[in-house]
């Protein structure tokens, strides 16, 4: 396995990482929101605050590895996504930014008023809404190239069904990964009120969950049949795997029983799809016009990268474990008796 190889390993792991720590952020503050909505945001806003805490400020952190590794490791990435993407970023930036502003006023503030809950949880689902437009427009087919440069055909974009499945897709994997999490967090906390609400949003959002991949793999069929062709022909069986993992989780939780292994097999049923859905798109990372094998950086420089984010990796992940320890899966912490 050559240094490119290597690095784009290394970028969708820091990515998937993200998609699981933030997703289960993001729909947490989705489901205060709805809670405080429908008058039962007594019952799980203790629960959720206790997971937010300690993890909400390293969230991100995943995200940033990975924008940096993939502008360090294929420069081309700047100039096509960065010129295209200015709109959508900077509008996932402002998203950010309010999500950033909910926290100081959570952690200092003496009292929560709803429109910050409101803020709080809309750009929960509209974080992942806005950034999985960067996957929608690499399958190719919405970026013009001329003379003078670059541009996103905004309104192919808008009018094309394998955007706006990918769109929904980010939204229902947003609730489906976060309330399975909150529910195994809620059964471990024996706060059988919280997990009796958590556990029924798990299984309204299971079925959804889906039915939208199947929805996704169709329109890409339309849209990209290179790239739907090699995966349903070289890479079925990952997806299908993932199916039996999502199968795996969903049975664990509807009988009430082993709700940490059940979650493990959520986040293995994401990887087995996402990792499916990178490997059957290589070798490119934008169709057609940057190619894994000829927008890599030279050789020094892709060692030196590979190194330092093997070396994150090997830091970030153990960190975050450890956080979960200390805090997360903590005895007293999770019941609530220290804080």
């Amino acid at each position: 396995m050559d240094y490119q190889h290597i690095g784009i390993t290394v970028l969708w792991t820091f990515l998937y990482g993200y998609i699981i720590v933030g997703a289960v952020d993001f729909g947490a503050g989705f489901f205060m929101l709805y809670a405080k909505i429908i008058k039962k945001d007594h019952i799980i806003n203790e629960l959720v605050s206790r997971y937010l805490n300690p993890v909400w400020e390293v969230t991100n952190v995943f995200l940033v590895f990975f924008f940096v590794g993939i502008v360090g490791f294929f420069p081309d990435t700047a100039y096509y996504f960065g010129t295209t993407l200015l709109i959508p970023a900077s509008i996932a930036l402002i998203l950010l930014t309010i999500r950033g502003a909910f926290y100081a006023f959570e952690t200092y503030g003496k009292d929560t008023k709803f429109q910050w809950v409101f803020l709080y949880g809309m750009t929960g689902l509209l974080i992942p809404a806005s950034f999985s437009t960067v996957l929608t427009i690499s399958e190719g087919g919405f970026i013009e190239k001329t003379k003078n440069g670059v541009s996103l055909d905004y309104f192919e974009l808008l009018m094309s069904p394998y955007a706006w499945a990918v769109v929904f897709l980010s939204i229902v994997s947003v609730l489906y990964i976060s309330s399975a999490f909150l529910t195994y967090y809620a059964h471990k906390a024996d706060d059988k009120p919280a997990y009796e609400l958590l556990r029924k949003w798990f299984m309204i959002w299971a079925g959804p969950m889906i039915v939208i991949c199947q929805f996704v793999f169709l329109s890409l069929r339309q849209h990209n049949a290179e790239h739907f062709n090699t995966a349903v022909t070289h890479y079925w069986w990952l997806f299908g795997l993932s199916i039996v993992f999502f199968l795996i989780g969903f049975v664990l939780i509807w009988q009430r029983r082993n709700h940490g292994i059940a979650f493990i097999a959520i986040m293995i049923q994401f990887a087995l799809a996402f990792f499916g859905y990178g490997i059957s798109k290589m070798p490119y990372i934008l169709y057609p016009y940057i190619d894994l094998n000829h927008a890599v950086v030279n050789d020094s420089m892709a060692l030196a990268l590979v190194i330092v984010f093997i070396a994150g990796l090997l830091l970030l992940v153990p960190s975050l474990v450890l956080l979960l320890r200390l805090f997360i899966f903590d005895a007293d912490y999770v019941s609530g008796k220290r804080r």
